[in-house]
């Protein structure tokens, strides 16, 4: 682990990785008020996928490894939401959290080390393809640098998009082994596949 650092949570049914792109609607007075101060202050928020609770209501329970998040984009939208869309920067653990009145949730936490690109390896082009084929199927698009022949950003855009279950995503989110995601995607593709 290397740097550590404090900055807002939020803990959503979702998983979210480096370099990954996620739409979110804000419309709790709690996130207006974390996205705003972000906003104001060139700062991002944690992604954290939820353990025990839910979105809505007071501080959910979140698993320790989530990811730090940048706001890239946002528009007002109706009936007092706000439209944003953040990118995933880097992985990070909690170290400590505390949970504001308004149930916001303040963390401390410590950026993980964050494996090099690495080469995909010949056998697993075809987990190259299938990404290429989700990413062109998105509207208007999937608005960031691809690397298709970096096995670390292949095996996290597909985990992203493909169906599995949320415990699953956060396990691949929190492993470093990336031939063992490599080998765990192949077998997802294959089953689906034969399906």
């Amino acid at each position: 682990m290397t740097t550590e650092a404090e900055f807002p949570l939020f803990p959503l049914n979702t998983v979210l990785f480096p370099d990954g792109l996620l739409p979110l609607q804000i419309f709790e007075p709690r996130y207006l008020d974390m996205v705003s101060a972000c906003m104001r202050e060139e700062q991002g928020f944690g992604i954290c996928l939820i353990r025990e609770g839910s979105e809505v209501g007071n501080a959910a329970q979140t698993f320790d490894i989530g990811c730090y998040a940048n706001i890239v984009d946002w528009q007002p939208g109706e009936s007092g939401l706000l439209q944003i869309t953040v990118r995933g920067e880097k992985r990070f653990q909690l170290h400590a959290i505390h949970v504001d009145k308004n149930q916001l949730i303040q963390c401390r936490a410590g950026f993980l080390e964050e494996l090099p690109p690495m080469e995909l390896p010949a056998r697993f082009h075809n987990l190259s393809l299938l990404l290429k084929q989700i990413l062109s199927e998105l509207s208007p698009g999937y608005e960031i640098p691809t690397h298709y022949d970096d096995a670390r950003w292949v095996c996290a855009r597909l985990v992203e998009f493909l169906p599995l279950p949320l415990p699953r995503k956060q396990e691949l989110l929190e492993t470093n082994d990336l031939m063992r995601k490599l080998h765990f995607l192949e077998r997802v593709v294959q089953g689906v596949a034969r399906h």
